[in-house]
């Protein structure tokens, strides 16, 4: 398989470059493709304007693909690395799907650069050429979302939750600059933020070709704009960061909030879920227990923190410890979700 890149350069630092793929210029052979970009010329982001244009758009062999698992027919599931993003990962560090239907296919979560959304897009390519109809973002975070921008340049619609829009845009700075600076600048070229075109007001239905995924907003939990998609067909619950395996969970939205979102989410009816990092395919409703765990002793040691009187700087060093053994990561984010938790319930 052939697809076309062009070469773009930071115009600050002409000497830095990335070959970014295009798509919808796949073809069996290199003459296959090279005709589809004489045809037609390649349709390029408006992003690419912020760069300059190291070559012109020439057909290569097809780049790395993201590995990717069919955990159910016509599901599959990407496990991201359980790591910080790095120059090494390029951003791969979150859990990614995808749904093939009989008219389109669904993404659900894009990855943490546009290279890691090139990936995917080859990951999807081996499997299908039907249309990608949608690319659902199940909450804000950067690791989710990032690549998004390339599904658009695809002809995707961006799907996410009614608060993602504002949300985005006010973390946009921060969340672009942190992880360029994670990954390096020339891996993180063509990388930026898209907001959502469709959004889901409460539920939502997106049909693939007799394949429905139901979309679901929930209440600020894990984040304030937090949605799950479900894969009727096969009992498939992408749960997005509302569930966390191996990886430590991060709170960034309201602890007893995500504690009865968890609650809530039992009623559903489900074969399997993909949290969002770890799995990627965990049992139902058995998966949800360990993430379930943390926030109860996350909130019953801030609680008793708050009152024996223990300042925030103390109790940040004491809060969830028992739990340090059971995830990686840990002392990366509990500090920042202890923050949390305890900002949050000394107003109880």
């Amino acid at each position: 398989m052939f697809e076309a890149l062009v070469t773009l350069c930071l115009i600050s630092a002409t000497d830095i470059c990335r070959d970014v793929l295009l798509p919808g210029y796949e073809a069996k052979t290199e003459a296959g493709c090279t005709a589809l970009l004489k045809a037609s010329g390649p349709q390029r982001s408006a992003l690419f304007s912020e760069y300059s244009q190291g070559a012109a758009s020439t057909c290569q062999p097809m780049g790395p693909v993201a590995a990717f698992d069919e955990i159910a027919p016509g599901v599959f599931a990407h496990r991201g690395v359980i790591s910080d993003a790095s120059a090494d990962n390029f951003g791969d560090v979150a859990n990614i799907g995808f749904v093939i239907g009989n008219r389109s296919i669904a993404v659900i979560d894009t990855g943490g650069s546009r290279k890691i959304a090139e990936m995917t897009y080859r990951a999807i390519r081996q499997r299908s050429d039907l249309p990608i109809s949608h690319a659902i973002l199940t909450h804000m975070h950067p690791d989710h979302v990032l690549g998004a921008t390339f599904f658009a340049d695809a002809g995707a619609s961006i799907v996410g939750h009614a608060g993602l829009m504002r949300a985005l845009a006010d973390r946009a700075e921060t969340y672009l600059g942190n992880f360029g600076n994670l990954i390096g600048a020339g891996q993180f070229i063509g990388t930026t933020i898209v907001v959502p075109d469709l959004v889901v007001e409460d539920n939502l239905q997106l049909d693939l070709g007799e394949r429905v995924l139901d979309l679901k907003l929930w209440p600020r939990s894990h984040t304030g704009t937090d949605i799950t998609v479900m894969d009727q067909r096969s009992g498939t619950l992408f749960t997005g960061d509302l569930v966390f395996d191996v990886h430590a969970p991060a709170l960034d939205g309201s602890v007893a909030g995500w504690q009865k979102v968890l609650a809530d989410l039992t009623k559903l009816k489900a074969a399997r879920i993909m949290p969002g990092h770890g799995g990627p395919m965990m049992d139902w409703p058995e998966g949800l227990g360990p993430t379930a765990r943390y926030l109860d002793v996350l909130a019953m040691d801030t609680r008793a923190a708050i009152k024996a009187g223990q300042p925030l700087s103390e109790a940040v060093g004491n809060i969830a410890q028992s739990e340090a053994g059971n995830w990686q990561l840990f002392d990366l984010f509990n500090p920042r979700n202890a923050t949390v938790a305890y900002t949050e319930l000394e107003w109880e």
